[in-house]
């Protein structure tokens, strides 16, 4: 199958990082209104409600779906009940630019998950391409700083984003490696509710721990409405259907540039509604990353 990117192609794989860096920027402007587990519980639970009008059979008594139940449930855990909450958790502690400067280093995370965990060959240049990618984010993590590095001065919502990349490396190469029906895999609307559906039981079932744990109230408010249906609608069912017809029209290769998009325009919308400007150690770590994935990427 020939890859091509078009301007139209171009168009669909940009719209997701645009996307997700409004997630991250709505992500942190709620994080005191709402808690970051039962944001991500009701995120999905919405965008569950939306499409389920569009694949509702999938959940019928008769459905394909059951015979291979356990591999969805387990894409519904890392994809979607873990790797969205963790990244509402970092947005608790540290801002929408390290949030997403940190998960730019997704593709290294892959590569080794790949092969410690499924057998995935890595090539001399893949390695160069992971110490470039790993010292843009260890330049995040030490605020522009090595020194802090010695001093372990890393906040917890670092860590917690490189957990949630961990979490989607693992979901990545489950998701490529998971056949199923044909009915699931081959109609966009039906996979995604195969996966948002258990994905919403796993995020309920977390709130409900959060809440026993600690309990904290929601304040509710128009602006914190607009800013569920926003991360329901857009980063969740938007951005998956516009990638996924990208990435079938110009490959995963090409795709994967596209990714790193997200710190640059997540660093312009920070500095239009959150008043955080990017700092220089922010571009260099950007290039660092992305000048990474350029070397592995390179055939």
């Amino acid at each position: 199958m020939s890859h091509r990117l078009t301007p139209r192609v171009a168009l669909l794989l940009t719209i997701p990082p645009i996307l997700r860096a409004g997630n991250a920027i709505v992500g942190r402007m709620v994080h005191e209104m709402v808690p970051p587990i039962l944001l991500n519980f009701l995120r999905w639970a919405i965008a569950l409600v939306l499409l389920l009008p569009l694949a509702g059979p999938v959940f019928g008594a008769g459905s394909s779906l059951w015979p291979h139940w356990r591999r969805y449930a387990v894409l519904g855990l890392l994809g979607i009940g873990m790797y969205n909450a963790l990244q509402y958790l970092a947005l608790q502690s540290s801002t929408p630019i390290n949030v997403t400067l940190v998960a730019s280093g997704m593709p290294v995370w892959m590569m080794l998950t790949g092969w410690l965990f499924f057998g995935a060959g890595v090539s001399r240049r893949q390695v160069t391409g992971a110490v470039l990618s790993i010292a843009g984010v260890l330049l995040v993590l030490a605020r522009g700083e090595f020194a802090h590095l010695m001093e372990l001065r890393l906040v917890a919502g670092d860590i917690f984003m490189i957990l949630a990349t961990i979490a989607w490396s693992l979901y990545s190469w489950l998701l490529i490696r998971t056949s199923g029906p044909s009915d699931i895999r081959g109609h966009w609307a039906n996979f995604l509710v195969a996966q948002v559906g258990f994905g919403a039981v796993w995020s309920g079932l977390f709130a409900a721990g959060e809440w026993a744990l600690s309990p904290a109230t929601v304040h509710w408010s128009w602006t914190l409405i607009a800013a569920l249906l926003y991360v329901a609608i857009g980063p969740a069912i938007i951005a998956f259907r516009c990638w996924g017809a990208g990435v079938q029209a110009a490959g995963p290769a090409i795709g994967a540039f596209f990714v790193n998009l997200t710190p640059l325009f997540t660093a312009l919308l920070s500095s239009l509604f959150l008043g955080e400007a990017p700092q220089l150690y922010h571009g260099l770590a950007f290039m660092l990353i992305v000048g990474g994935i350029i070397v592995s990427s390179r055939r």
